[in-house]
């Protein structure tokens, strides 16, 4: 690539999100920015500041023409990832863009087709999944220190911004899913999906929604997202056969507290007893996870393998979100998750 192999990228979107991927791009010694792109070049020249070296402007073709861009950072919206990351990746770019990765899964398995066949990086923008608290419980929960999951509860609700195009579970439950999809061991996917929802100030779409997930170990996720919320509350309860974590995302000074406490079964005496232990809170060092994030994906770039939050994992949130909004349409049946092969080892 030249330049000792740093990275030139491209951010496409200078809306909600785009200006945080400008931010930590720029703050990677391993990636180059040099285009932001924007339907609107005044937003865009806003963003990156008067004495800014990075190019604005609104033609893609433009930067994927630019052979010394090597990447790009999708932050548009979810309607146009198939159309603008398919090109990128067509004119050889290697592509990380925001959730979810496309507006159907048949989009999404094109894209990532596209990446496998010319040997690209198709990385999403699963930002939680890079945050100290998710890869400490990816690490327990795949060393198995919690033993078998049995449950999981995650509450995401706060008085958010109404979207137009999609609903809330659309726009908030993919970031309890790319958790899930994170943390749990390779054998242990979605299977099926039962989904609720209302509408109680008339938006048009779903501003409510509880989502029922049964995983293939038989244990049931729960997620309940809500715009409506006057207070912000984002736990996740996580339940294994030997420990329980509850995690607090509102709470800096401990986000995990580790229970050593249940709930157990005698096979032999038909007997319940519940187990006392302690509770340990780990220490964890905290740092900006798009950071983390964007140096994930220019090391999937050089090392030429698969990042933690590939194609396929969006691929499988993806799954989940079109099964559940097949279920609301069905009045809260339970619908299969369409299957994907192939998970990141750790």
């Amino acid at each position: 690539m030249g330049d000792q192999d740093v990275i030139g990228l491209a951010v496409i979107g200078a809306g909600y999100w785009g200006p945080n991927l400008v931010r930590n791009a720029q703050a990677t010694p391993e990636l180059h920015l040099r285009h932001l792109c924007d339907l609107d070049v005044d937003k865009a020249r806003r963003v990156l500041g008067q004495y800014s070296t990075v190019r604005a402007t609104a033609s893609l073709d433009e930067v994927l023409a630019d052979p010394e861009v090597h990447a790009v950072a999708i932050a548009t919206p979810a309607a146009t990832h198939l159309p603008v990351a398919l090109a990128a990746l067509e004119a050889g770019k290697h592509v990380l863009v925001e959730k979810p990765l496309a507006a159907t899964f048949e989009d999404g398995l094109k894209l990532v087709e596209t990446a496998e066949q010319r040997g690209l990086t198709l990385m999403l923008d699963h930002t939680f999944a890079y945050t100290s608290s998710v890869q400490h419980l990816r690490e327990i929960i795949r060393g198995g220190e919690l033993g078998d999951i049995q449950y999981i509860d995650s509450v995401r609700i706060n008085l958010g911004l109404v979207q137009p195009d999609v609903d809330v579970l659309w726009d908030l439950a993919p970031h309890d899913l790319s958790i899930f999809e994170a943390i749990l061991p390779d054998d242990v996917v979605p299977v099926e999906v039962a989904a609720h929802g209302s509408d109680p100030i008339g938006a048009g779409v779903v501003c409510v929604g509880h989502l029922t997930v049964r995983l293939s170990n038989g244990a049931i996720t729960h997620v309940h997202v809500n715009w409506l919320s006057p207070t912000k509350i984002r736990t996740m309860v996580i339940g294994g056969s030997q420990r329980t974590v509850v995690w607090d995302d509102n709470n800096p000074a401990q986000r995990l507290s580790i229970y050593d406490r249940g709930v157990e079964r005698s096979v032999e005496q038909q007997k319940i007893s519940y187990r006392t232990g302690d509770m340990v809170a780990p220490a964890l060092v905290e740092r900006e996870a798009l950071r983390t994030m964007m140096a994930e994906f220019a090391a999937s770039i050089t090392e030429k393998r698969a990042p933690l939050t590939d194609g396929r994992a969006g691929l499988r949130v993806l799954a989940v979100l079109e099964a559940a909004s097949e279920s609301l349409r069905s009045g809260g049946l339970f619908v299969p998750v369409h299957q994907v092969e192939g998970r990141v080892s750790p």
